[in-house]
């Protein structure tokens, strides 16, 4: 009977040592695999931990300092927008981004060079050289609704242009962006000045990039006499065009001449002029706006028909200037609602025109593409020098000189500015092309 219940017992143990040592597996099988996944969720789900911080962040920043502005809404932190970048950037580059419809956010990263690290500045457009006390106008970036643009990265910019010249065309505007794109790439490599009064040139060694400018104010050919400037609508300008061939990419910037004092001529005959009085003529039935149409179109025709021209042709749309009773300098920050300006409008609209005629007619394997500003920085009021393109600024705020108001240059752009934006959108369009 001992014997029995000795074996019962010793049953009973072994059944009572497996169950515990079962569930002694169990439980370290559970504790490990808690721990697996602790450990390692950082690991495994790294982009989704990352994007719902984001999110998270992106809330908790909208909340505190978002606001209207035109039909979009005025972002004052890039930031906001961090994990949307990569997806939505190769869109960019692949052509497939409208870059003219957006918002501009504030960032607080700063521009990309300062009045102090480039050299080759005009004065009238240092703004803080001459004198302005605010700098928020130099940190609002362009943000387009279905991509994000880069910011400008100079060294790839001179990899991608190797080899290659860049020419810019036109006006004291086409200076202005020209001085941007310089400012910009002297902050990697001080390039070598060549050229001369027609054609000035500066050589980056490194790449054997060059950037050209080159002054024409109407972008057609003009001749004097008596003292009035002639405008020969139908010819294109020769200081430029006989170089055309020599071009890899040509910008091209103009209209703010159209409304100084000329004679338009057609075919050798006078058509038209933006003279006083000019109306009682009654050979003067071109005005300066279709002046301007029939002036671009000419340009643009004559280089997609060039011969020995293979190259890219931007058309930088009409730069839109801010005078408000001769002022503009009470503006700090980009405008919530575009202001209207028929002028400005109609200048946009015939240039576009003509872009559209002239497109139709490429016959050399060149490229017409267009670059749309106009709308855009139809907001930034704030980017002027105002008062303040002039270094007396300070001693001259308020006063009268000659009998009237000093005045203020509500056309050109502060550098750095908005200017500098162009040519971040002239980079993109050249990734798309090059």
């Amino acid at each position: 009977m001992e014997i029995a219940l000795s074996k019962k017992f010793l049953c009973a143990c072994t059944v009572q040592r497996s169950l515990v040592s079962s569930v002694g597996i169990m439980v370290l099988f559970l504790i490990t695999a808690s721990w697996f996944l602790v450990s390692s969720r950082s690991s495994i789900f790294p982009l989704s931990v990352k994007v719902a911080e984001d999110i998270q962040n992106t809330e908790n920043t909208t909340k505190m300092g978002s606001g209207n502005h035109g039909d979009g809404q005025l972002i004052l932190d890039a930031r906001d927008i961090p994990f949307a970048e990569s997806k939505k950037s190769r869109k960019a580059e692949a052509g497939d981004c409208d870059l003219y419809h957006g918002k501009w956010i504030y960032d607080p990263t700063g521009p990309l060079y300062t009045n102090i690290t480039c050299p080759v500045l005009t004065q009238s457009q240092n703004c803080q050289g001459n004198g302005r006390p605010d700098k928020d106008y130099e940190n609002w970036r362009w943000k387009p609704d279905q991509c994000n643009i880069p910011r400008f990265d100079a060294r790839k910019f001179l990899e991608m242009m190797k080899g290659k010249i860049l020419a810019f065309i036109g006006d004291s505007v086409a200076r202005n962006q020209m001085e941007s794109m310089l400012c910009i790439l002297w902050q990697v490599e001080a390039p070598r000045m060549r050229g001369n009064r027609r054609m000035h040139r500066w050589h980056f060694r490194s790449t054997s990039t060059t950037i050209v400018r080159i002054w024409s104010s109407w972008l057609v050919h003009k001749s004097a006499s008596r003292g009035i400037v002639r405008v020969h609508l139908d010819k294109p300008d020769e200081a430029f065009f006989e170089l055309l061939p020599m071009f890899d990419v040509v910008v091209l910037s103009s209209g703010h001449w159209f409304s100084k004092g000329s004679i338009y001529l057609l075919n050798g005959e006078i058509v038209g002029s933006q003279l006083k009085h000019s109306d009682r003529n009654p050979r003067n039935h071109i005005n300066s706006m279709n002046a301007y149409n029939i002036a671009t179109e000419t340009v643009l025709t004559a280089i997609a028909t060039h011969p020995n021209y293979t190259g890219i042709t931007i058309l930088r749309t009409y730069s839109p200037d801010h005078y408000n009773r001769g002022s503009c300098s009470n503006n700090a920050e980009p405008a919530r609602k575009l202001a209207g300006n028929g002028h400005t409008v109609m200048m946009h609209d015939k240039q576009v025109e003509s872009f559209k005629a002239a497109v139709k007619k490429v016959s050399n394997g060149s490229k017409l593409r267009l670059m749309d500003i106009t709308e855009v920085f139809g907001y930034r009021h704030d980017g002027h020098p105002g008062r303040y393109g002039n270094p007396d600024a300070k001693n001259l705020m308020g006063r009268h000189i000659g009998g009237r108001r000093q005045s203020e240059d509500c056309l050109h752009w502060c550098m750095p500015g908005p200017v500098d934006i162009w040519n971040e959108i002239l980079f993109e369009i050249l990734k798309r092309e090059l």
